[in-house]
């Protein structure tokens, strides 16, 4: 009898047992919602989110950002793109071509000034090109949305007969700015055009390029 009764007891209880687990999970669950709507409600109030539409349509929510802000990663990224594509041309793409895409992310007034020195950088090599970077600094931030970045890389310099190349260092500072300028597009743009239209969306332009060296950058 007392064995009965003890299985009797052990029956008992495991229901019991069975709802308790249940309740407590059920009251944990409703306690991390709970706390999930709190957070999204103080981050809603402490960071604003603003509707964007991308370029196939689709509307999504994105968190407010201060315009001239900009990540560190998208920097560097920006940074090598552009010099890489600047820098680097073949008889089946000119550097004339190169220089009219790719100068429209520098900032007008260095534009004119980096001009000559482009220039100067085709004398050396009019046939061919190929910009090979090596490292790309973290951001150094010099004001609000102006950046300094350090780049070490060699070009590539290949001629006609001369199959190995020769190989040039490249070290240079580069200066970056937010802007809240746009480029477009032409009527027929080229695969160039396109990374450049690209790169420009981040929004920033180059104002400055000088020697690694150069303590006045």
């Amino acid at each position: 009898m007392q064995t009965l009764n003890t299985d009797k007891n052990h029956t008992n209880i495991v229901p019991l047992f069975a709802i308790g687990t249940f309740s407590l999970h059920l009251f944990t669950l409703l306690l991390l919602m709970f706390h999930g709507r709190m957070l999204q409600q103080v981050k809603r109030k402490s960071v604003p989110q603003i509707l964007v539409q991308l370029a196939d349509g689709r509307v999504i929510t994105a968190d407010a950002k201060n315009n001239l802000d900009r990540d560190r990663q998208t920097i560097r990224r920006f940074v090598g793109e552009i010099m890489t594509l600047m820098f680097t041309w073949s008889p089946k793409l000119s550097s004339t071509v190169v220089w009219d895409v790719t100068s429209q992310l520098l900032r007008n007034d260095f534009k004119r000034k980096f001009t000559q020195q482009f220039n100067n950088f085709e004398l050396e090599s009019p046939e061919e090109n190929v910009l090979v970077i090596q490292r790309i600094s973290q951001p150094e931030l010099i004001s609000t949305g102006k950046w300094k970045v350090e780049i070490f890389a060699h070009r590539l310099i290949f001629s006609r007969g001369d199959n190995l190349g020769k190989s040039i260092p490249f070290y240079k500072q580069v200066l970056i700015e937010a802007t809240d300028e746009i480029i477009s597009l032409p009527n027929y743009p080229t695969g160039l055009n396109l990374a450049v239209y690209r790169l420009g969306e981040a929004r920033m332009r180059i104002y400055n390029i000088c020697d690694i060296e150069d303590k006045t950058c």
